[in-house]
């Protein structure tokens, strides 16, 4: 064979650079059922394809999805997805949540938010309160990764406890990195739209108002309040709602004075809400009614 005219004499020659090597590799490869590169044709011309690719290209890898259809909804933090599913999930259709690197700067006064659920430092030890959570996190890229994994696997998490208690929310399926794969809401056609965009027929209006109360009463005694609970965020679909975005959810073992206002807040927005359809609610009474029972241990 000849000899490369570049390579030193005594320099031991690569048996996997080798071409034939290298194209056998490949061979095996594609017979052994290795799938096609991850190129969804939505997001050929969207500006923030590459992220959004590096984003949810584990989930292809791991026989969830088959590919992105389209945008759902895009707010200052996330966007969500739709995708087509793959056969393994027994599903036609999920939903994508991809978050923002910039997602911290849309969430306000997220101290009370912090003071009240544990997290992790970038050494992965559990951290609380505020001032642990500064001094875990600051001017570092490693302390600034590790706040934002917090905040979305705290949503996940949030998510999974409270689906399997039997609560209104999609079923969450996976989370890696900043997205999280959930139940789509919806059909192929459209997206479940959110409460704010639906004129409620009247007959439907106490009924969901008081499944949203039934809610809030299991997220309680699952040791969660939502914490920033409106009609912009419950999904409205054939006469039943569906509560998202758990992102800001808090435990009321922690902070109890600042997680009631949270709590009182939530059903002060959903009484609203509902009040222009007729339903008449005392929300601060509501408040303080369940409050009670979550102190005294007579939640159900």
């Amino acid at each position: 064979m000849d000899q490369n005219p570049n390579q030193n004499p005594n320099q031991k020659t690569s048996y996997e650079s080798s071409v034939d090597v290298q194209r056998w590799l490949q061979e095996q490869s594609l017979e052994g059922g290795r799938k096609p590169e991850f190129t969804p044709t939505f997001l050929a011309g969207q500006r923030d394809r590459l992220w959004v690719l590096s984003s949810l290209a584990q989930f292809y890898e791991q026989d969830l999805i088959t590919d992105v259809l389209r945008v759902v909804k895009s707010g200052k933090e996330a966007t969500v997805y739709c995708c087509a599913a793959d056969p393994a999930t027994s599903r036609t259709l999920l939903a994508a949540k991809v978050y923002r690197p910039r997602m911290f700067r849309s969430l306000k006064n997220d101290v009370v938010y912090r003071q009240n659920r544990a997290v992790r430092d970038e050494r992965g030890r559990v951290v609380r309160g505020d001032r642990g959570w500064r001094g875990a996190s600051k001017n570092t890229e490693r302390g600034r990764a590790a706040k934002i994994t917090n905040w979305i696997e705290h949503e996940f998490k949030t998510q999974r406890l409270l689906y399997e208690a039997g609560a209104d929310v999609p079923c969450p399926l996976a989370q890696i990195g900043n997205a999280m794969l959930m139940d789509y809401v919806g059909d192929a056609e459209e997206a479940a739209p959110l409460l704010r965009e639906v004129d409620l027929p009247r007959e439907e209006a106490q009924p969901l108002f008081d499944a949203m109360l039934r809610n809030i009463e299991l997220f309680l005694a699952c040791d969660r309040v939502h914490g920033d609970l409106s009609e912009y965020n419950i999904l409205y679909w054939q006469g039943a709602g569906t509560i998202i975005d758990f992102a800001q959810a808090v435990d009321p073992r922690y902070n109890q004075d600042d997680v009631f206002d949270l709590l009182a807040r939530d059903i002060a927005r959903v009484c609203r809400y509902f009040a222009r359809y007729g339903v008449e609610a005392d929300a601060e009474a509501l408040a303080i009614d369940l409050w009670t029972r979550y102190l005294t241990g007579a939640l159900a």
